[in-house]
């Protein structure tokens, strides 16, 4: 059975850093392209970050301006979000999600599988 199980969410107060991961399992991991995505109350999910098959290639959603960083280690089966400068608008369900095939871009429509998601709050 396919699993994306996401942790290290949490409250944070804003400034903060946090580092997301994210565990997969039952399919080949590094044929996926890997990513996150965040849904915050009363608004649609939305893209975050991808990184493709071996971490060579990464892609971002505009508004991180560089305030995330997306990685990827396939020996352990584990994709990461490094989240730093968290700011209250940043408040939101995470959710780690795989895609088939090496390309990062395709990602931002959407993805094969995903995870249950991780609650992450920063406060002021």
């Amino acid at each position: 059975q396919v699993q994306l199980v996401e942790s290290g969410g949490g409250l944070v107060q804003a400034g903060d850093s946090l580092r997301l991961s994210c565990v997969g399992s039952g399919f080949t991991f590094n044929t996926y392209t890997l990513g996150w995505f965040r849904q915050a109350p009363g608004l649609e999910r939305e893209f975050v970050a991808a990184v493709s098959w071996s971490g060579g290639s990464t892609y971002y959603a505009s508004f991180v301006k560089g305030q995330f960083t997306i990685s990827r280690d396939n020996a352990k089966n584990t994709v990461y979000l490094q989240m730093n400068r968290l700011k209250p608008e940043d408040t939101a369900v995470y959710y780690c999600a795989a895609n088939y095939g090496g390309s990062v871009t395709p990602m931002e429509n959407g993805a094969d599988y995903w995870g249950k998601g991780t609650l992450v709050t920063v406060s002021t």
